[in-house]
């Protein structure tokens, strides 16, 4: 299943973005979505996700600043930033999966048991 990002650039501490992530083809398999980033010689760690049932579940660092949604309909996943900061640079991947269980694996790891992830968008916060 495809995954197409978009929504990233560059904005200014305090700024904000939203990025989309939309799912085409078969996605009968795509009841979960989520976002995780890596950011300049860093590991990938998970920053958001929302579940089959539409609970969500996001990274300490983001909580209070990021917003993830889901149109379950049309498959589309979106993460709205606000007050964004220059250690939320990074490239921002979407994953998508099916029944996922985001609770018991917890945020940092739940990409890594989806079975689709998208090619990244850029994220850049100038202080």
């Amino acid at each position: 299943v495809p995954l197409v990002e978009s929504g990233g650039g560059s904005v200014q501490t305090g700024g904000s973005l939203t990025l989309s992530c939309a799912a085409s083809g078969n996605t009968s398999r795509t009841n979960c979505m989520g976002w995780f980033r890596q950011a300049p010689g860093k590991g990938r760690e998970g920053v958001a996700a929302v579940d089959s049932d539409d609970a969500t579940f996001y990274a300490d660092s983001v909580k209070g600043r990021f917003t993830i949604s889901k149109d379950g309909a049309k498959k589309i996943a979106y993460l709205q930033m606000d007050n964004l900061k220059p250690e939320d640079t990074a490239m921002y991947y979407c994953a998508a999966g099916y029944k996922t269980a985001i609770r018991a694996l917890g945020v940092s790891d739940f990409w890594s048991y989806m079975d689709y992830r998208g090619k990244g968008v850029l994220v850049t916060v100038s202080s």
